[in-house]
């Protein structure tokens, strides 16, 4: 059973651009899909986290409408940060899954009990994955990560009841 979701954000929550505005402000867009289905996850007493290699007071702002608690930015090491995460929480890495799109993604994708790419991550990390998605980053892909760990865990008609009934 997957307890935990490790999200990157650019690329995955994203749709890996970064807009600069004249002043130097930072813009993303975040899929709203992708958010509703993170917040569904929660409600059903499951637990997320964020590792990103960057650095983003609109991460920080995203993560915390969402209600995700385990925030991690300007990560290097990513599979180090899961190690930790791991034993903080009390839960074994195979009871995790992540999605990544890129090389720096590839140790923690490594770790997870399930792996997910985006359509268009690198070809390395999609041959490198358990699963790779119909939806590029950004574009719905993580809510389909979600979608399909409910369905795998038998827990869809509880996901979907929560808005259905």
């Amino acid at each position: 059973m997957i307890d935990v979701l490790v999200l990157d954000v650019d690329g995955c929550m994203t749709n890996g651009e970064i807009i600069y505005t004249n002043s130097g402000d930072e813009l993303k867009a975040f899929n709203v899909k992708d958010g509703f289905a993170i917040v569904q996850w929660l409600r059903l007493g499951k637990k997320a986290a964020i590792i990103t290699g960057r650095s983003s007071k609109i991460v920080e702002h995203r993560a915390k409408e969402l209600g995700i608690e385990h925030l991690y930015q300007c990560v290097r090491r990513k599979e180090e940060v899961i190690r930790e995460l791991s034993k903080k929480l009390g839960i074994g890495l195979e009871h995790f899954a992540a999605i990544g799109d890129d090389l720096n993604d590839y140790r923690l994708l490594q770790e997870v009990g399930i792996s997910f790419a985006p359509k268009d991550a690198t070809e390395y990390i999609k041959k490198n994955v358990d699963v790779v998605l119909e939806k590029e980053g950004g574009k719905g892909a993580v809510r389909e990560m979600i979608e399909y760990l409910v369905k795998q865990e038998g827990l869809y008609e509880q996901f979907m009841e929560q808005w259905i009934q």
